[in-house]
């Protein structure tokens, strides 16, 4: 039996979506004493902001709702972290695309889009808040508190039972 679930978010830098969408899940996870059997992390498709804490506005929107993400770093996503986690998560279709050419045939599977986990949502992408005002990291923590219902409902459904 596999020990822990593993889940990578990825978007573009790794400050807005991806942190805000690790925090949320890693959150809704402890809410449910799931801590034990999952494990997330984010990364993002460029080196630009790599080290650096989430934006101060995606802080900021997660803080508010009760979601701690200071203890964040960027990275870059590497074709490894397709043999490392179970599922990939990508924010939005052109992220997808750029992980796509990373994955190999065997461990494309386990590449996904966020927001196929919440269908009631019109939206396919979450879109990047970063050059937007705060309505932007309010309707991106929204989706991806929808989102992360969905992923944890399938990793329940598939691994945990």
């Amino acid at each position: 039996m596999q020990e822990k679930v593993r889940i990578l978010f990825v978007c573009m830098g790794n400050i807005c979506r991806s942190p805000t969408a690790e925090g949320v899940f890693r959150h809704l996870v402890a809410e449910q004493g799931l801590s034990d059997k999952i494990e997330t992390d984010s990364a993002g498709t460029h080196a630009y902001h790599v080290s650096e804490p989430p934006d101060r506005r995606a802080q900021a929107t997660a803080q508010n709702r009760g979601v701690d993400l200071s203890d964040l770093r960027a990275r870059k996503v590497t074709a490894q972290d397709f043999d490392d986690f179970d599922y990939v998560i990508a924010m939005d279709t052109d992220n997808h695309h750029h992980l796509s050419s990373l994955a190999t045939d065997v461990t494309h599977e386990k590449l996904y889009k966020f927001m196929q986990f919440a269908p009631d949502f019109d939206e396919t992408d979450v879109p990047d808040p970063y050059y937007g005002g705060q309505r932007g990291f309010e309707h991106v923590f929204d989706m991806v508190e929808a989102a992360s219902k969905g992923l944890l409902d399938d990793i329940k459904r598939r691994f945990i039972g």
